[in-house]
Parts: C-alpha cells; sequence; structure tokens
C-alpha cells in the first residue's frame, strides 16, 4: 500500500513528465527506423518512470547470467550513440527535477529516485526493470 501511495505522489509531483520526456524520445526515436533498438529502451524505461516505486532497473547481463546484444561492444556503441544524443537531456531533466523535490524532506525519497533515473538515463541500452522483490 505505500508503495503504491508513493506511486501517487510520484506519478502527480512530477513523475508523468518525465515518463512523457521518455516516451516522447521513444516515439522520436522510432520515427527514424535505425533508432528502433533505443525506442525499446525508452519505452520500457519511460514506463518504470511512470512508477519507480517497488521496480528497479538492472543489467540484462546480469538478470539472465548472459551476455547479449546490449550486454557487450554493441551495447556500449548503442549508449554512447544514445548519451550524445538524448541521454544527457533526459539525465538533466532527472536532475532538475530531482533538485525541485529536494526542496524539502518530504520530497528527498522523490529526489533519489530521480537521480537514480538519471543514471539510467546516460545509458539505458541493456536494462531490465523488475520488482524489487524477485
Amino acid at each position: 500500500m505505500l508503495r503504491f501511495l508513493a506511486n501517487v505522489v510520484w506519478f502527480l509531483c512530477g513523475g508523468v513528465l518525465m515518463g512523457i520526456s521518455w516516451w516522447l524520445a521513444g516515439v522520436l526515436a522510432a520515427l527514424t527506423i535505425v533508432g528502433l533498438p533505443w525506442a525499446g529502451a525508452c519505452f520500457r524505461i519511460g514506463t518504470f518512470s511512470f512508477r519507480p516505486f517497488g521496480l528497479e532497473a538492472v543489467s540484462r547481463s546480469e538478470l539472465t547470467g548472459q551476455a547479449g546484444l546490449g550486454s557487450g561492444p554493441l551495447g556500449f556503441l548503442g549508449n554512447l550513440i544514445w548519451f550524445l544524443v538524448a541521454g544527457w537531456w533526459l539525465a538533466l531533466g532527472h536532475l532538475a527535477s530531482a533538485l525541485a523535490c529536494a526542496v524539502t524532506v518530504i520530497g528527498l525519497p522523490f529526489a533519489w529516485q530521480h537521480l537514480r533515473l538519471a543514471l539510467i538515463a546516460l545509458a539505458p541500452i541493456g536494462m531490465a526493470v523488475v520488482p524489487l522483490n524477485r
């Protein structure tokens, strides 16, 4: 119940803006056709950005124990391109949101979530979103 309430407050107080930003980046990536690998990551992380409490983002290779396309040299290249094109913009959005949330003591958990999402925004390829209690 507490996670649900935290997600509702998160959504109403800024989570919706960053989630829409992620989905917008995903739509723009999908429109280019070449950006389809990034679009999938954008929609996955965007959904996570709408309700981050009770979920976590982990490396797919850590989750499955196997190396995949997103965790090897191609994943590094994809994340590098992502960072140069859109990653730093989304990370800046999350950092600005974190600063706004950190103004009050009540907003500190939300600021922490924004900081976690800012790190994910820098390199989302190869990440999977899973429940905290796997």
